[in-house]
């Protein structure tokens, strides 16, 4: 009797665990036939999400209202031409929003658009500004990860390369191309500077909550940089951690000095394995929650914590996932 009620109890205990599971995750499907939610920022009212992907759009989620139109790149963005595969196969027209950031003292969301350049959508939302299409006379071909200080309001950014487009991505990774860089906006001085070159597949930044240094993942070599920005190692780098395989983007979580970094296991057939692993501020690894039943082996882009939540984006999947911590 004993054994049937132990055997009873754990069965209960794993349906329990599975309901659990299910009842965590939230798919939220983008609407227009667009995809690939790829990062995530989130305004000083804590209220829903804000997301860019295909076409060049930047949507807004609302809950209980649901998706609704924040900010486009271009013109063309915001029509329905740029819906759909038209709009991933004609990014340079469209756009396609990468990494995005607000600046929390101004409302502004910068946006690292990969073919077309840093630009800024204002407060309101609407159509952005561009801000920059090229550093030292040499032009972006392909920007990816973005970040803010959140103490003085400064830019970082990041070129995946500087050889290959957006739509040679998987060119770039194969012949492990190593032109990317680290770029800095200060928009006080309206100046973009080059902080790190020859980055092999610097595909996300992260400033830590002191300003103190930002973190720049290389998808293709598997390992994450420190750049120094304050102190007596400022403007140095060194590397920080090789724990986390293929990151791509990182987002510090708040205030703790810890980061999460969206990570893949990159092979000859396509990524597979997709995690959210958790680093603190010496590069040790915390955590890792894998995504695979949820996203099966695909890219996922960002892992982003806000408010208890981890907000999981893909590069081109059709919707972005919330799972409940």
């Amino acid at each position: 009797m004993t054994s049937f009620v132990s055997v009873i109890s754990l069965l209960l205990s794993f349906s329990l665990a599975i309901f659990s599971d299910a009842a965590s995750f939230q798919k939220f499907p983008v609407p227009g036939k667009r995809s690939g939610p790829e990062a995530f920022a989130f305004d000083s009212t804590g209220k829903g999400f804000y997301t860019g992907v295909s076409g060049g759009k930047i949507f807004k989620y609302l809950p209980g209202k649901g998706y609704v139109d924040f900010g486009y790149i271009t013109v063309s963005s915001k029509s329905q031409w740029c819906d759909g595969a038209l709009g991933i196969a004609y990014m340079s027209k469209c756009g396609r929003p990468a990494g995005i950031a607000f600046n929390n003292k101004t409302g502004e969301l910068y946006v690292a658009d990969a073919p077309l350049g840093l630009h800024v959508i204002p407060s309101g939302g609407g159509y952005a500004k561009k801000i920059a299409d090229s550093a030292d006379g040499k032009p972006f071909l392909f920007l990816d990860g973005l970040d803010v200080d959140p103490t003085t309001g400064v830019v970082y950014f990041t070129s995946f390369s500087s050889k290959f487009s957006p739509g040679d991505v998987l060119k770039a990774v194969a012949s492990k191309d190593a032109s990317g860089k680290l770029f800095k906006y200060d928009p006080s001085k309206r100046v973009v500077t080059v902080l790190l070159e020859g980055l092999s597949g610097p595909a996300g930044c992260a400033v830590s909550s002191d300003g103190s240094f930002v973190l720049v993942s290389q998808f293709t070599k598997s390992n994450i940089k420190r750049y120094w920005i304050k102190g007596s190692k400022a403007g140095t780098s060194e590397d920080f951690t090789n724990a986390v395989s293929n990151p791509d983007n990182i987002k510090r979580i708040g205030s703790s000095g810890n980061f999460w970094v969206a990570s893949v296991v990159n092979t000859a057939t396509g990524p597979t394995n997709p995690s959210a692993v958790k680093i603190n501020s010496d590069g040790r690894v915390l955590q890792t929650i894998s995504v695979k039943d949820k996203f099966g082996d695909t890219l996922v882009s960002e892992v982003n914590e806000f408010e208890g939540r981890l907000y999981v984006g893909t590069l081109s999947g059709p919707f972005a996932g919330i799972i409940d911590l």
